[in-house]
């Protein structure tokens, strides 16, 4: 496929390069509209097919790594594989990185990251992400378990992915919720 040519002539490398530089770009920019924002990174494919907000750091991410780096992270993608999703294509931040920012300027931020990736899925994975997602989208409210369809996207929530990995029924309560989620129908 790299040595294939776009109907500019251009090579579709070059092409899917300079597309990620300019999601890069914007993801960066996103970071500096709410200073402090990028005290937990934002990690993932800048052309994810399923973008992950988290409410607020959990211990992996207080101790220093991406959004979703700790068991959370591998569950969902985990999840996401079972449902039909390519679990690499997966773009994650998290909403309230550090306490003390203008909430306003998170969601700003929030919007910003996702059109820079411009996902088919919204996925909150806590009650906190879900408000902020709601609050940032004017979706009103982002039900547990129940897809809203708006601006060409998904937006879903699950009752808290990280705190359920240690509770049985809690993580099956998640599991069922995020079944919900509907895989992109393939393109025509």
């Amino acid at each position: 496929m790299s040595g294939e040519a776009a109907s500019n002539g251009m090579p579709v490398a070059e092409i899917e390069r300079i597309y990620r530089e300019k999601a890069r770009a914007e993801l960066a920019e996103a970071d500096r509209v709410a200073p402090g924002s990028d005290a937990v990174r934002s990690a993932g494919d800048p052309f994810a097919e399923v973008f992950l907000v988290k409410g607020g750091p959990g211990p992996a991410e207080v101790s220093g790594g991406a959004a979703l780096s700790g068991p959370d992270g591998a569950a969902v993608r985990k999840a996401l594989s079972a449902l039909g999703f390519d679990p690499d294509s997966v773009f994650a931040t998290v909403a309230r990185p550090e306490a003390g920012i203008d909430p306003d300027l998170l969601r700003d931020r929030l919007v910003m990251q996702v059109e820079a990736v411009d996902p088919w899925v919204v996925l909150a994975l806590d009650a906190e992400a879900a408000a902020e997602v709601a609050a940032a989208f004017g979706l009103g409210s982002l039900p547990f378990g129940k897809p809203v369809h708006a601006s060409g996207r998904v937006f879903a929530a699950v009752e808290g992915l990280e705190a359920s990995l240690a509770d049985e029924r809690a993580k099956r309560r998640v599991w069922s919720q995020m079944q919900a989620v509907e895989v992109r129908p393939p393109a025509l």
